[in-house]
């Protein structure tokens, strides 16, 4: 398979560290009321992470810190696009587990240190789309989902990956609200979950993870919908059944279990054909497989891609 490397990007490029983290700056542009969730923003992110240039970052720019960490689908944490930034605060990240199971000769729980010395961690400039036709470009901190998946050695049975996200009543009390059934749970074919594009992320910007972008562990599939992305992974099985996923469960007719970025079919709801990246007033036109169709087209040849949505 062909990879194409994206231009260099220097990280000056990138949203400056003491731009995002001034408290000064951002405290200026927002109400006094909103000074606890800038605080909660940042101490969140304040762990710093060392990580290398990976090989497929995009040429964009980076969509600013603020907006990738205050404009956010975390339903665990409230239905409206500020509610994480406003939830989040009190999820509790340390320690943190993962459970991977399943088909695989090697079934573990793994703590999140052990997970995270896998691999050298890299940053990873991607664009991310969401289904509502807004975009983002953010520095992701990770390393390939597949270096997990190698060291647990799936078996012949080993189809799909199940994801399950953290769900606990007491530390999301607006979850009750959401309309959806959780756990949240999401599911990649085998082969797309090995694709390296795919990502096990732990931070961005440099730093880790904020709560409300996912923290501490989340999955980042830069080719598809970023509900398919899904945050505070806890349980990681190998099935050999397409597995249920979250959105799919509430309405099949809008969120099929495939869910690439493909501006040819439209939601039921809206057009898919252009995007509002968030921080520009302009539209832009949708990519197929919101660009990354060198890279993955091929994992789906042969399907009617209207069919599979």
């Amino acid at each position: 398979m062909l990879f194409k490397r994206g231009a260099e990007i220097r990280y000056s490029e990138v949203t400056p560290r003491e731009t995002y983290l001034n408290r000064r700056s951002f405290l200026a542009a927002i109400p006094l009321a909103g000074a606890a969730l800038f605080t909660t923003r940042a101490s969140a992110a304040a762990a710093k992470l060392a990580a290398i240039k990976g090989p497929f970052s995009t040429d964009e720019k980076p969509t600013p810190f603020a907006d990738v960490s205050t404009y956010n689908n975390f339903y665990e944490f409230g239905t409206g696009k500020d509610d994480p930034a406003k939830n989040a605060g009190r999820l509790k990240t340390s320690p943190w587990s993962i459970a991977v199971e399943g088909a695989v000769g090697k079934p573990k729980v793994f703590d999140l240190e052990a997970i995270m010395k896998m691999a050298p961690l890299e940053e990873r400039i991607y664009r991310h789309r969401c289904v509502e036709a807004w975009s983002i470009v953010v520095p992701w901190i990770g390393f390939s989902l597949n270096t997990l998946i190698k060291a647990v050695e799936p078996t012949a049975k080993a189809k799909f990956v199940a994801f399950q996200s953290l769900y606990d009543p007491k530390q999301m009390p607006a979850s009750r609200y959401a309309g959806i059934a959780f756990p949240y749970v999401e599911g990649l074919r085998i082969d797309e979950a090995m694709h390296p594009l795919a990502l096990l992320c732990f931070g961005m910007y440099g730093q880790a993870l904020p709560n409300q972008d996912g923290a501490p562990v989340r999955l980042v599939v830069p080719w598809k919908y970023g509900f398919k992305s899904i945050k505070s992974i806890v349980k990681i099985k190998f099935v050999e059944k397409e597995p249920p996923t979250t959105w799919n469960l509430s309405n099949a007719r809008e969120y099929g279990f495939y869910s690439n970025v493909n501006p040819t079919v439209d939601h039921p709801r809206w057009s898919q054909s252009s995007e509002r990246r968030l921080g520009e007033f302009g539209k832009r036109k949708t990519l197929m497989f919101n660009g990354y169709g060198d890279q993955v087209a091929s994992l789906y040849a042969g399907m009617d891609l209207r069919k599979n949505y």
